[in-house]
């Protein structure tokens, strides 16, 4: 059996996490620095990457902990570390951390896109599961169509011309007062309004898969410039169902198109209430497997970095220590 220890920094998460062979999550730590950028209306870089320096250590000490391992010299078999898409400064903190690990404890280092690891979250709960899968990844940063014939191999069939569904989400928040991050306020307050007081575009309907969300963003504003009696939570959902209806709508064409067992919804925005039963019922509607994972699996996480690197690890794919950090490695650039 192989147990590999999984870091991820791509972003404002701190973590670490042992996973096994068999997809079995032994231990799983998060450590968030959002607190302190909340009150910028985003991530701030900087503090970012300071917070990464600061949690590193004592993180990674309470996964192998947690997982009953020795923390001066853990039985496992690689080091798996997120060496990119995301912030450069965080990236780079992790990428250090776990190439000093995996020197000092003499085993090898797998750089994993952070992307990619998303793809694997379904699995570490549904180990037994059944492919060909069709997953929308949706996050802050990326709104892509995958498709999966197997752990580690994936084309992805649609993405995002401009702003990532995450971002509008964002910016929508931004926009009524809601702070950051937005999509939990906006999935809260988009259940006490009537969707149906405010007609919004649902951009890219032709038989692509691609996707776009500069326009509704820019349409939600114009919106409430010209209707300042609206209500917020009327706006709010209004926004929710044109997101959810474009998203939606092109995992029903990649339903048409290719023959799978199931479908998975991954990223951040996967944790939304509508988007979760939009695709649960889309799922039941084509007769496939649903793939909803649990809350804690939507957000970043090294549990699906650990899952990542098994597969890597399992083809004798591991990385040189002078492996570097890309902060726009693109998912169909992995092969």
């Amino acid at each position: 059996m192989s147990v590999v220890l999984g870091i991820e920094t791509s972003c404002d998460e701190t973590a670490a996490a042992v996973v096994d062979d068999r997809w079995r999550v032994h231990s799983s730590v998060v450590e968030s620095s959002i607190a302190e950028h909340h009150h910028f209306g985003g991530v701030v870089p900087e503090l970012a990457g300071r917070a990464h320096v600061t949690t590193i250590v004592p993180v990674v000490r309470a996964a192998l902990e947690s997982a009953g391992l020795d923390v001066a010299h853990p039985a496992i078999d690689a080091v798996a570390v997120t060496a990119g898409p995301g912030l450069i400064g965080s990236l780079l903190v992790g990428l250090a951390a776990a190439k000093a690990y995996a020197l000092s404890w003499d085993v090898p280092l797998v750089a994993v896109n952070h992307l990619e690891g998303h793809l694997f979250a379904p699995l570490l709960e549904t180990p037994d599961l059944a492919w060909p899968v069709l997953t929308l990844l949706v996050s802050g940063g990326h709104t892509m169509l995958v498709h999966q014939t197997a752990p580690g191999e994936h084309e992805v069939i649609g993405e995002t011309i401009d702003d990532a569904a995450g971002e509008a989400y964002d910016k929508v928040a931004r926009w009524l007062g809601l702070g950051y991050p937005g999509g939990p306020p906006i999935d809260r307050l988009a259940g006490e309004g009537d969707a149906s007081s405010l007609v919004l575009p649902v951009s890219m309907t032709g038989d692509d898969l691609d996707f776009s969300f500069s326009g509704l963003k820019s349409a939600v504003v114009r919106a409430g410039e010209k209707r300042p009696d609206l209500a917020h939570a009327d706006i709010a959902a209004a926004f929710q169902r044109a997101a959810v209806e474009q998203l939606t709508r092109k995992l029903r064409r990649a339903l048409e198109r290719y023959d799978v067992a199931g479908v998975a919804i991954a990223g951040g925005v996967a944790a939304n209430s509508a988007l979760r039963a939009a695709v649960t019922d889309l799922a039941a509607q084509f007769g496939v497997v649903a793939h909803v994972p649990s809350l804690a699996m939507c957000t970043d996480n090294a549990a699906m970095i650990a899952a990542a690197g098994l597969s890597h690890l399992a083809r004798g794919a591991t990385s040189a220590l002078h492996a570097s950090a890309d902060p726009n490695w693109s998912l169909a650039d992995v092969s």
